[in-house]
C-alpha cells in the first residue's frame, strides 16, 4: 500500500512539475508594464534614477528563472538594480531585465524595479523601447517569445525629470518663456518679404501680373531634355491635362522657354540661371547648365500659387538672376539605424530639389544595419539587414535596436529592411534627374558591427562546409584580439582589423559593386563617403595582427594612427577607380607625439574630402583648421546642422541633444566664414560669448574660403523611426539649410560690432520667420503629397487676467479654449489680448487646418 501511495505520489508531482512548466505564457497585453524617470538629481554626480512597473494579468507565476525582459534604450551603463532584478547591457542600446533569486510576482501582483545609469535621461524619446519578454523553460531553453502590447511611459513633469543633473543651464520651454523669447518677431506684410526661398541674387518685381489664357506650350533648346520633361509632368499636374515639350531654338508668347547661355551671376558661372515672366505672356529660362535651368524651374514653382490650376491668378512678373553661394548643399539621411523605404528616399529628394540642394548623403551601412544589396556578398543582407531577437554573437540576424523588437519581419518595423541593386538603381535615376547626387556612404574601419556579423556569419558557413580559405577570404576581425574598447555607441565589436588583407577585399568588392550600379544606371559617381569617424580609443591595442604590422612600419607609433594606414590604403582603392575619398573630419586627422589629432599633411590638396562635424569648445575651429591646411571640407556643424537633435527641451519634442538642440533658427543663422558668431551656446545651453571663448583659435584664411565646399545637415537616425519623424525632424529645418548654402551673405555675417550683429540677425530671422508661416510651411503641406512639418506650439501668458500669446512664425493662426477641452479649428481664434478665467489650452494651426503641440497656461 505504502509502494502504490509513494508512486502515486510521484506520478502527480510530475504531472505539477510538466503543468508548470507547461502553463499558458501571458499574452502582450497581461504583462502590462509602465516606465518613469524618477529623478537626475538625486545624487552628487550625474546619474539617472528610473523605474519600471510590471503588474501580471495573467495566470502565469513570473518566478526567479522562466522570464527576461528585453528593450532598447539610449545607452547608458547601469550602474544599480532594486527589486530583486538585475539589469544588464548586453550590446549597444540592447538591456535585459531578468529576475534575480527569490523574484517572484503572482497574478495581481505588481513588481516595481528601481534602477540607476548613468548620465541622464529627460526626454521621451529616451525611454525604454521594443519591450518583449522571452520566456524560459527548466531547461533553460527560450519557450515563447512576447512583445509587450501594453506599455506606458509616464510623463515627465517634474524638474528634476527634466534637467540634466545640476549644470543644465537650458532652460524648459514652457508657453511663459516662449512668450518672452518670441517678443522680437512681430508682422510683415506678405507683398514685403522675400518671394523666393532660398532668396535670389536678385529679383525685379514690376508689380503686374501675367496671365495665360490656356495652359502654356512648352519648349526647350537641345541638351535640355531631362529638365523638360520634368518641367512638362509639373506642368500637366497643374493643368490636368498632359503637356508636350517640343525643342526649339528662340522664346515664344504663350509658352515656357528653357534654354542655355553663358553667364556668371555674382560671379558663380555653375547652376546659374535667369528667370523672366514677361507681359506678352511668356516665361524664359536660361541656365549656365542643365542645373541651372533645372533651378530656375524651381524658382518658377515657387513663384507659382496654390489655386494656380482653378485659372483665377496668374503670375508675377518678374525678371530673377540667380546662383548659388556654395556648390556643395547636402542632407544626410541614416537609412542604416532605422530604414527608410525608397519611395521615402524619392519623396525626400523631391523637397530638396524644391529648395535647391544638389547632394543627398545616403547612410547605407552602420553597427545596425546594412541596406544595400551586394550580389557577391548575399550574407550582407540575408543577415545584416535584419533585426530581432537572438544573441550577441549571433549569425542569424543582428541584434533588436533602436526599438525594433524582437521580430525581424514585423509590419511598421525599421529595424529590417534594404535597397535591392534595381531599388538603388531607381534612386540613383530619379536624383539625377532632380540635379541630386547620391553620395553612398559604407563607413569602415569603425561603425562596421552589421559587416562583421554577416562577414562571420560566412566564415562559419564555409568552415561548416570544410572550405577554411572561402571563409577566410572577406573575413573581417582578428579572433585571437584582446583588445578592450566601448565605441561611442557602446559597441566593443563594431571595428574591423585594418592588418587584414581580407578586409581590403571586402571593401573592393563593395565599391566596385555600387560603382556597377551608378554605372547600368547611367549616373557619374565621384566621390565615396568612407565614413571613418569614432574609431575608439583602445582598439588595434591588443591585437597580434596588427602588431605584427607596425613591426614593420613604427612609424604608425600610435595603434589609433592605425586608421590612416587604412585611410591611405581606401584612397589607393579609390584612386584607381577615379574616386575622390570622403569621410568624417577623422579621416584628416593625425594623432601627434604630443597626443594631439592635427590635420595629417599627407592627404591634403584634393583627395580627401573631410565632413567636419564637431564644433564644440576646443574644435569651434576645426573647419577652419582643415580648409587652411589645404583640404576641401563640407561643414556639418553638430551646433547648427545636426537636425537628429531636438527642436527643444520639451521632453515631448523627440530627438537626441547630446550637443545642443536645434530649430530652424540654427543652421539659418550659420555665418560661413565666420561661424565662431552663430556658435552662442554650449551643449547644456550655457551662453558663449564669442570674443572670449573662442579667442586665439584660428580663423579661416581669405585664401582658403575656396577649399569651403558647402554645407550639410545630418539625419542620423538613432530616435526617427519611420517616414512621419523623418519629415518632422527636418523639416522645415531644411529651409533654413537651404538658405545658408544657397542665398547670398547676409549683412550681420560680417559684421565686427556684437550688438549691431544681434540686431541685423534678429531682424533677419523676423523676416524669415514670417516667410516660413505665410507661404513656406503651406507650400509644404501642398508638395508632393504634404509634409509632416512641425508647427511650434504658441508662447503664452495670463497677466491681470489678460491672455495674450505670440507665435514664432507669424502668419500661424493661434486659437484657444476655455472648457478644458483641446483647441481645434473652430475654436476662437487669438487676435488681441483676451479676458479669461482659469485654465487656457492654446494650439497653432497653418491655413490647412494643421496643428501643433497644445500648450496650457493658467
Amino acid at each position: 500500500m505504502k509502494k502504490i501511495s509513494f508512486h502515486v505520489f510521484l506520478c502527480t508531482l510530475l504531472f505539477m512539475f510538466t503543468r508548470c512548466d507547461q502553463q499558458k505564457v501571458p499574452s502582450g497585453d497581461q504583462l502590462t508594464v509602465s516606465w518613469k524617470v524618477i529623478s537626475n538629481e538625486y545624487a552628487d554626480q550625474p546619474g539617472v534614477k528610473a523605474q519600471f512597473t510590471i503588474e501580471n494579468k495573467s495566470g502565469f507565476t513570473l518566478d526567479e528563472n522562466n522570464w527576461a525582459l528585453f528593450y532598447n534604450q539610449t545607452p547608458r551603463e547601469v550602474r544599480n538594480t532594486e527589486g530583486n532584478a538585475l539589469i544588464t547591457r548586453i550590446s549597444g542600446d540592447w538591456y535585459r531585465l531578468s529576475p534575480a533569486g527569490g523574484f517572484l510576482l503572482k497574478p495581481g501582483e505588481k513588481a516595481e524595479i528601481v534602477y540607476e545609469s548613468e548620465a541622464w535621461l529627460i526626454k521621451e524619446s529616451d525611454a525604454p523601447l521594443g519591450l518583449y519578454f522571452v520566456f524560459y523553460g527548466k531547461d533553460g531553453a527560450e519557450k515563447s517569445i512576447v512583445a509587450v502590447s501594453d506599455y506606458t511611459l509616464e510623463p515627465f513633469t517634474e524638474p528634476e525629470q527634466v534637467n540634466r543633473h545640476r549644470n543644465d543651464y537650458e532652460p524648459l520651454p514652457t508657453p511663459e518663456t516662449t512668450f518672452r523669447n518670441n517678443g522680437k518677431l512681430h508682422d510683415v506684410p506678405v507683398e514685403s518679404l522675400p518671394a523666393v526661398v532660398p532668396t535670389p541674387v536678385s529679383a525685379r518685381f514690376p508689380g503686374k501680373t501675367v496671365f495665360f489664357s490656356d495652359v502654356p506650350q512648352l519648349f526647350y533648346q537641345k541638351g535640355l531634355e531631362q529638365e523638360a520633361g520634368y518641367a512638362a509632368a509639373v506642368l500637366g499636374r497643374i493643368a490636368g491635362s498632359a503637356v508636350t515639350p517640343k525643342e526649339a531654338e528662340e522664346p515664344r508668347a504663350n509658352a515656357i522657354f528653357l534654354g542655355l547661355r553663358p553667364m556668371t551671376v555674382n560671379g558663380v558661372s555653375r547652376e546659374a540661371y535667369k528667370l523672366e515672366i514677361r507681359e506678352d505672356p511668356s516665361v524664359v529660362i536660361y541656365g549656365s547648365d542643365p542645373a541651372g535651368v533645372f533651378y530656375g524651374m524651381m524658382t518658377l514653382m515657387a513663384l507659382v500659387p496654390a489655386d494656380a490650376g482653378t485659372g483665377q491668378s496668374g503670375l508675377p512678373a518678374t525678371e530673377i538672376e540667380d546662383a548659388p553661394r556654395f556648390p556643395f548643399r547636402s542632407l544626410h539621411i541614416d537609412v542604416a539605424r532605422n530604414f527608410q523605404s525608397k519611395e521615402t528616399v524619392k519623396k525626400m529628394i523631391d523637397i530638396m530639389a524644391c529648395y535647391k540642394l544638389n547632394t543627398m548623403q545616403l547612410y547605407l551601412a552602420e553597427d545596425e544595419g546594412w541596406r544595400i544589396a551586394i550580389a557577391s556578398l548575399p550574407e550582407l543582407t540575408e543577415v545584416a539587414s535584419r533585426r530581432g531577437h537572438t544573441t550577441k554573437d549571433g549569425v542569424d540576424m543582428l541584434h533588436p535596436a533602436y526599438g525594433s523588437g524582437p521580430f525581424p519581419d514585423a509590419e511598421g518595423s525599421t529595424g529590417s529592411g534594404f535597397y535591392s541593386r534595381d531599388d538603388f538603381m531607381e534612386i540613383l535615376r530619379y536624383a539625377h534627374q532632380r540635379h541630386i547626387r547620391i553620395l553612398p556612404t559604407i563607413n569602415f574601419p569603425g561603425h562596421s558591427r552589421a559587416a562583421i556579423r554577416a562577414m562571420e556569419a560566412r566564415y562559419r558557413k564555409f568552415m561548416m562546409e570544410g572550405n577554411e580559405e572561402k571563409a577566410e577570404e572577406f573575413r573581417l576581425i582578428d579572433p585571437d584580439d584582446q583588445s578592450v574598447y566601448n565605441s561611442a555607441q557602446h559597441y566593443n565589436d563594431n571595428v574591423v582589423c585594418v592588418a587584414r588583407e581580407s578586409v581590403y577585399k571586402f571593401y573592393e568588392t563593395v565599391i566596385d559593386e555600387i560603382i556597377g550600379m551608378y554605372a547600368d544606371a547611367g549616373v557619374p559617381l565621384e566621390i565615396f563617403h568612407t565614413g571613418g569617424d569614432e574609431v575608439p580609443e583602445g582598439v588595434w591595442t591588443q591585437s597580434p595582427l596588427c602588431a605584427k604590422l607596425m613591426e614593420g612600419m613604427p612609424e604608425i607609433r600610435d595603434p589609433k594612427n592605425l586608421q590612416s594606414y587604412f585611410l591611405k590604403r581606401t584612397v589607393e582603392i579609390l584612386k584607381a577607380r577615379n574616386l575622390k575619398a570622403g569621410g568624417w573630419e577623422e579621416v584628416a586627422l593625425l594623432k601627434n607625439e604630443e597626443g594631439k589629432y592635427v590635420p595629417n599633411p599627407a592627404f591634403a590638396g584634393g583627395e580627401v574630402i573631410p565632413w567636419a562635424w564637431n564644433n564644440l569648445g576646443q574644435w569651434a575651429n576645426l573647419s577652419y583648421r582643415l580648409a587652411n591646411a589645404g583640404y576641401p571640407v563640407v561643414m556639418c556643424d553638430v551646433s547648427n546642422f545636426y537636425f537628429d537633435f531636438a527642436y527643444s527641451k520639451d521632453p515631448r519634442e523627440p530627438g537626441l541633444y547630446w550637443g545642443g538642440f536645434c530649430n530652424v533658427r540654427n543652421p539659418w543663422q550659420f555665418a560661413p566664414w565666420n561661424s565662431f558668431v552663430t556658435n552662442l551656446k554650449t551643449g547644456m545651453g550655457r551662453d558663449i560669448d564669442p570674443a572670449t571663448a573662442y579667442a586665439g583659435m584660428e580663423r579661416l584664411k581669405p585664401e582658403a574660403r575656396k577649399n569651403i565646399m558647402g554645407m550639410q545637415a545630418q539625419l542620423w537616425a538613432e530616435t526617427i523611426r519611420g517616414p512621419q519623424m523623418l519629415e518632422y525632424y527636418a523639416l522645415p529645418k531644411m529651409i533654413g539649410l537651404a538658405e545658408t548654402a544657397w542665398g547670398k551673405e547676409r549683412p550681420w555675417e560680417g559684421e565686427a560690432n556684437p550688438m549691431r550683429r544681434q540686431q541685423l540677425m534678429d531682424e533677419g530671422w523676423n523676416q524669415f520667420a514670417n516667410v516660413l508661416g505665410k507661404r513656406e510651411l503651406s507650400r509644404l503641406s501642398r508638395l508632393f503629397g504634404g509634409f509632416n512639418y512641425r508647427l511650434p506650439p504658441p508662447g503664452a501668458v495670463i497677466e491681470e487676467g489678460m491672455l495674450k500669446a505670440n507665435i514664432e512664425y507669424p502668419g500661424l493662426k493661434i486659437r484657444y479654449s476655455t472648457d478644458g477641452g483641446e483647441p481645434s479649428i473652430q475654436s476662437p481664434e487669438y487676435r488681441n489680448p483676451v479676458p479669461v478665467r482659469g485654465e487656457v489650452q492654446l494650439k497653432a494651426f497653418d491655413a490647412t487646418g494643421k496643428g501643433s503641440r497644445t500648450v496650457v497656461v493658467k
